[in-house]
């Protein structure tokens, strides 16, 4: 079985924002702000793990809900930066 983006991304997100309590899992439409999961700082944690793990730089223009307010889009947004295909 083959590890997806979003998978990646989800574990990350639950071990560090949730502390690892998989009680409530997290669709991926799920807004990461609006239910308090992550705050400005976790968007900061959130960027700097993309940008390590997925290999891909973030503009400042690029740090918006729009791209970073739930699974689905953050995985839509990594595979828009990404220069080798990704699984989603």
């Amino acid at each position: 079985m083959s590890t997806t983006a979003k998978d990646i991304v989800q574990a990350f997100v639950v071990e560090n924002f949730l502390f690892g309590d998989h009680a409530h899992p997290l669709a991926g439409s799920d807004s990461l702000i609006e239910n308090g999961v992550i705050d400005s700082t976790g968007v900061l944690e959130l960027v700097a793990f993309l940008e390590e793990r997925f290999e891909i730089t973030m503009a400042d223009s690029e740090i918006v809900p729009d791209n970073l307010d739930s699974l689905d889009r953050i995985v839509a947004f990594i595979a828009s930066k990404a220069t080798a295909p990704i699984a989603a």
